[in-house]
């Protein structure tokens, strides 16, 4: 079964092929992406504007600079997955809608999505063309392109983000303009893999399915995926600012060494507002540290307007010196409220949101010379601080000593879903606390690099790779073959391994290569005891990321004799 549905956004690449049959013939093929030009002519990247080289970029002209940033993201993608089906994805520079201050940079999302085909994981759920195309191992729509994608055409112009600009080269050096290369990765994200066919606002189902995607929506709240949901529950999940989380178990083992310590405000006393807040933080100033920063709250006055915005010199410095300011938003720059707060003596910066919202903003701007941490809390913490500030509010600025920036409690990375619902942004990205700053946030950071970071190990849970499920030595041979498989709920664990034996006591190397020559995974190096002892491989690599399908070698080096073996790992 199929449907169209262009309004979704993701994207992934290409490896399984259809269910029974071996992968080996595809291993290491690089998924092919290509880039659909349907620009007219003289126009996006046809345009024969001259441009000089820059970052790397050589095209000579601003159209085949272009269409290089679009080959450019295809090859990365390429490189990080693997398949047999050609993606193609549909590209143009189009007007968006933009005004001098905003505007949509760009937007990307399947063309179809089927289910129930020959190689679906799961029946009843609906995938994107290009990962079902991957599974089915044909192309299930020959006649048509897979993704469709437009960018802003007008960008830096008068009436959109006026100032700005494209910038296209490879080095993310933007300065003040906007990387495309990091906004294609983002697009290309969402048309592959990246969102759900789900209607986030009433909680629709697409006629009448769930996506594969909404299978690791969790909602802490209920204890429900949204494919477990009624449409009210799933409308009413979508607005559940930190409750909404990614549920699958690649993103979780990966996000433990990707996302950073959570920033915390602790409110000590008085009682009646003690406990942990969630806050935004700024690109300027300190960063946060451990034990952190701890002082005695007091409200901000530059005398002048609305007086606690700190957008002029603090009359009060003689009550500031040494304590944290409270400081309203709005009216001048975060980065000049916290320049005014330290130059009167405070040794850190609450900003209070002045909208009410869900999520504290994160803050932008850049001064060097501010040197004490900046960080911001929702109105309606900040209005509770506020009312206790007579009683002495004792608080400290600080690092989460387990928790996750941009995850919860239990290590699951947060869902983006604000109140109220954003379209186009809400569920199909991950939330703005996250640090550092992820591919796949709603806004493009002036931090990203040509890494996906966990959108890779998300393409993972819903079905993009396979994994080792267990594995025969042939005696004879000398060859190892493995089956790969999906193995919930927990795929890096249990009986789903290659065992090796070591042999008698002593110095013992051993790891796992490609047909390269390149380490793949070192499973143990140094001295080990007399005794039975084996060592187990799970299929995955240094970075522990699940290897693709394909043809690898092991090579065991002990008591002075090294034995090198193959291993095919099929489907």
């Amino acid at each position: 079964m199929r449907a169209l549905h262009c309004a979704s956004r993701r994207r992934a690449l290409a490896v399984a092929l259809v269910l029974g049959l071996a992968l080996a013939a595809s291993a290491g093929l690089a998924a092919t992406i290509t880039i659909v030009n349907v620009d007219g002519a003289g126009e996006g990247f046809n345009d024969p504007t001259p441009a000089a080289p820059v970052g790397g970029n050589t095209g000579t002209t601003i159209g085949q600079q272009r269409l290089n940033v679009f080959q450019t993201a295809a090859d990365i993608w390429g490189a990080i997955l693997t398949g047999s089906v050609q993606i193609r994805v549909q590209s143009a520079f189009d007007p968006l809608t933009c005004t001098a201050t905003s505007g949509v940079l760009g937007s990307a999302g399947p063309i179809s999505v089927f289910r129930d085909f020959a190689g679906a994981e799961y029946p009843g759920v609906w995938y994107h063309v290009a990962l079902g195309n991957q599974r089915a191992g044909f192309d299930m729509d020959p006649a048509g392109n897979d993704i469709n994608a437009r960018f802003n055409a007008n960008l830096g112009q008068a009436t959109c983000l006026s100032g700005s600009g494209w910038y296209y080269g490879f080095d993310g050096n933007e300065g003040m303009l906007i990387d495309l290369l990091a906004v294609v990765l983002h697009e290309l994200g969402h048309g592959l893999g990246f969102s759900t066919t789900t209607n986030g606002s009433t909680g629709a189902y697409l006629s009448s399915f769930p996506s594969v995607y909404d299978q690791y929506l969790l909602d802490k709240t209920t204890g429900l995926h949204w494919n477990q949901m009624s449409a009210i529950e799933r409308a009413a999940s979508a607005l559940s600012t930190g409750n909404l989380v990614w549920d699958g178990p690649a993103v979780r083992q990966r996000a433990l060494g990707t996302l950073s310590p959570r920033p915390t405000l602790y409110v000590d006393s008085p009682a009646a507002i003690a406990g942990i807040y969630r806050v935004g933080t700024a690109a300027f100033g300190a960063p946060l540290n451990n034990p952190g920063v701890a002082g005695l709250v007091v409200q901000a006055n530059d005398g002048v307007g609305t007086t606690s915005d700190a957008c002029t010199a603090l009359v009060n410095g003689a009550a500031m010196a040494g304590n944290i300011a409270l400081i309203d938003r709005g009216t001048c720059t975060y980065a000049i409220k916290a320049l005014n707060a330290q130059n009167a003596g405070a040794i850190g910066v609450i900003v209070v949101n002045n909208a009410t919202s869900s999520s504290p903003p994160n803050m932008g701007g850049t001064d060097p010379t501010i040197v004490i941490p900046v960080i911001s809390v929702t109105q309606a913490d900040g209005n509770l601080i506020r009312a206790q500030l007579a009683s002495g509010v004792q608080v400290r600025i600080a690092l989460h000593p387990s928790l996750l920036a941009g995850g919860d409690e239990m290590g699951h990375p947060l869902m983006y879903a604000p109140n109220p619902y954003e379209a186009g942004s809400s569920i199909s990205h991950w939330d703005v606390s996250a640090t550092p700053n992820l591919l796949m946030e709603p806004a493009i950071n002036l931090d990203l690099t040509q890494d996906v970071d966990l959108a890779r190990e998300l393409f993972e849970d819903i079905g993009w790779f396979a994994h080792v499920t267990a594995a025969q030595p042939d005696p004879q041979s000398g060859v190892m073959t493995a089956t790969l498989g999906r193995n919930s709920p927990n795929p890096f664990g249990g009986a789903t391994t290659i065992r090796f034996a070591l042999p008698a006591a002593g110095p013992v190397d051993l790891a796992v290569y490609d047909l390269a020559g390149r380490l793949v995974r070192r499973l143990a190096r140094g001295e080990h005891a007399a005794g039975e002892h084996f060592v187990t491989w799970n299929g995955a690599d240094e970075g522990n990321r699940r290897v693709a399908a394909g043809v690898y070698f092991y090579r065991l080096t002990a008591t002075g004799r090294t034995t090198t073996k193959t291993m095919v790992l099929f489907e």
